[in-house]
């Protein structure tokens, strides 16, 4: 699930070579595990084995990663930046539910890439129950990311309740996308998932 969309606009920071080579070991690390959780699966994975094979210690492993929950996760972190970047570069006038499932084209455009790799992330959540309260965290914080800029274009459509409309709106968006990709996994990706994306959210599209 490596495929991003590149089309956040942002401001980088200037940063130090120590910081840069930080980030390109925590990327090696980071391939590295979803390789071993793909070959044998993410309860069958050790640190010591993920370690091992980006040639660090035990020891070393941590001062990147906290645990091995955490190197799965942090996508949801990079998928929801990129998403609610994506929401924000949506044409102003378009209707906010239309928006969103706009944006959600960074999770589709990623399954379109390499469907294997995506499947495993996808069966890889669903499987490792110590991993499930946590993403459910780091969705909602897709939902906090996502509901000004919503909430911005209710309110420009001149609607008094837009932060509570904005966050049922997000709240359901999220949930939409959630079964979509369930879906999908539990049809091993025969279905697109955009077709099942499509089919989840039409359901609700008279929510606005």
């Amino acid at each position: 699930m490596e495929k991003i969309a590149e089309n956040m606009v942002e401001v980088v920071p200037k940063t130090t070579l120590r910081e840069r080579t930080r980030l390109a070991m925590r990327g090696e690390v980071s391939a590295i595990a979803f390789r071993l959780f793909s070959e044998q699966g993410f309860e069958k994975t050790t640190v010591e084995q993920i370690a091992a094979e980006a040639g660090l210690s035990r020891t070393t492993f941590f001062r990147y990663f906290g645990n091995k929950q955490e190197i799965v996760l942090e996508k949801f972190t990079e998928f929801g930046l990129h998403v609610a970047a994506a929401l924000a570069a949506r044409p102003a006038e378009e209707r906010p539910w239309l928006a969103l499932r706009r944006a959600f084209d960074v999770v589709v455009d990623a399954s379109t890439g390499d469907t294997s790799q995506s499947l495993s992330l996808m069966r890889l959540l669903s499987e490792a129950c110590a991993l499930m309260t946590r993403q459910w965290e780091k969705t909602q914080g897709w939902q906090t990311l996502l509901v000004p800029e919503i909430s911005q274009r209710l309110g420009k459509r001149g609607e008094r309740n837009a932060p509570i409309r904005a966050t049922a709106l997000a709240a359901s968006a999220i949930t939409c996308l959630d079964a979509a990709t369930d879906a999908w996994s539990a049809c091993n990706g025969e279905i697109p998932l955009a077709v099942l994306l499509d089919q989840a959210m039409g359901a609700l599209s008279e929510l606005e």
